[in-house]
């Protein structure tokens, strides 16, 4: 209890302190990985830092999208996923890459910073690591440009700031649910043609499932995400792409035509109509009816260098069953 109210003493003089307050200090956090423990910690980071918790959420939720692809993979913490590399928590011209100094750091351009109070800047404490990341993004003029600065990728950049605008408009960081791709209430079927040959424009293979309906059937959205692209496409006629919260893009294409005014930037939940079934592509814009109609559906992920496809239908099959059962 006494820690507890050091830690909210500590919050209240912010607005007459200028250094971020050390947030762990005085307060014991949860320890485990869950959304509402998570959401937990970015609220009590950003409480005590002025830095949205969406924004710092959107980091770390980019971070666990991406921990499977690390070479570093000795930092797994018990709460959040941000892993500092040692060059950025050190300086890169730092002859001490496990540098436990802030002072030391800082004469190297590291970032590394005392989260805890313990004097110690430990890269192996989850508490300095928010700590440091958090302040990292208040001393920046803006999201973006820290985001660039620290991760030096436009793409990873745009994805985070798609997260956090997510999180920030649902005011939550569960957004796991999922739907099928089309209207159960409408006919349709769909096989594993994922990696199919395709000669259209070029011998390729086939980066999705088809899933066959009639002209007009209802296209829903899968996931809570943002509208990344919409327009035509000489192969997939009129598309749309759609990023979530694990950066996975959901790709649909050969739409009839679009629901409403969607546009680039627009947030979209699970069941929500984005288009309808048609049969556009194969030409220049407004090409149709060179295949019977129906809606490709494709699955890409990013892992903050690369992105690449993979196949949708295991995902379908569970999404179908799981969206007839809401039904």
């Amino acid at each position: 209890m006494r820690k507890f109210s050091v830690f909210l003493a500590t919050i209240m003089v912010l607005a007459t302190a200028s250094p971020l307050p050390v947030a762990a200090k005085g307060k014991e956090l949860a320890r485990n990985d869950e959304p509402e423990v998570r959401l937990q910690w970015y609220k009590d980071f950003a409480f005590a830092s002025g830095v949205p918790w969406y924004q710092i959420a959107a980091v770390d939720q980019f971070e666990r999208n991406i921990f499977s692809f690390r070479e570093e993979k000795d930092f797994n913490y018990n709460t959040i996923s941000i892993v500092i590399p040692n060059e950025i928590w050190s300086g890169s011209l730092n002859p001490d890459k496990y540098v436990r100094d802030e002072y030391q750091a800082s004469l190297f351009g590291g970032i590394a910073k005392d989260g805890d109070g313990d004097g110690i800047a430990d890269i192996n404490n989850e508490e300095d690591v928010m700590y440091t990341m958090v302040e990292y993004l208040r001393s920046a003029n803006n999201f973006e440009n820290a985001l660039m600065g620290y991760y030096q990728n436009e793409q990873t950049v745009k994805v985070i700031s798609e997260i956090a605008s997510l999180f920030k408009h649902y005011n939550t960081n569960e957004l796991s649910k999922r739907h099928f791709p089309v209207s159960l209430r409408h006919s349709y079927s769909y096989t594993d043609n994922y990696g199919a040959a395709r000669g259209w424009g070029g011998r390729r293979s086939h980066e999705g499932i088809d899933v066959f309906a009639g002209y007009m059937t209802p296209v829903l959205s899968t996931a809570y995400g943002v509208v990344e692209l919409i327009g035509w496409n000489e192969y997939g006629g009129y598309r749309i792409g759609i990023r979530d919260m694990y950066n996975t893009y959901q790709y649909y294409a050969h739409l009839h035509g679009y629901e409403g005014s969607l546009k680039e930037g627009d947030i979209v939940e699970p069941g929500q109509i984005v288009g309808y079934v048609g049969s556009t592509g194969y030409g220049k814009e407004g090409t149709s009816g060179k295949f019977p109609p129906h809606l490709h559906f494709g699955l890409y992920k990013y892992d903050g260098d690369v992105e690449w496809a993979f196949n949708p239908y295991p995902h379908m099959i569970r999404w179908e069953r799981e969206s007839r059962k809401k039904k």
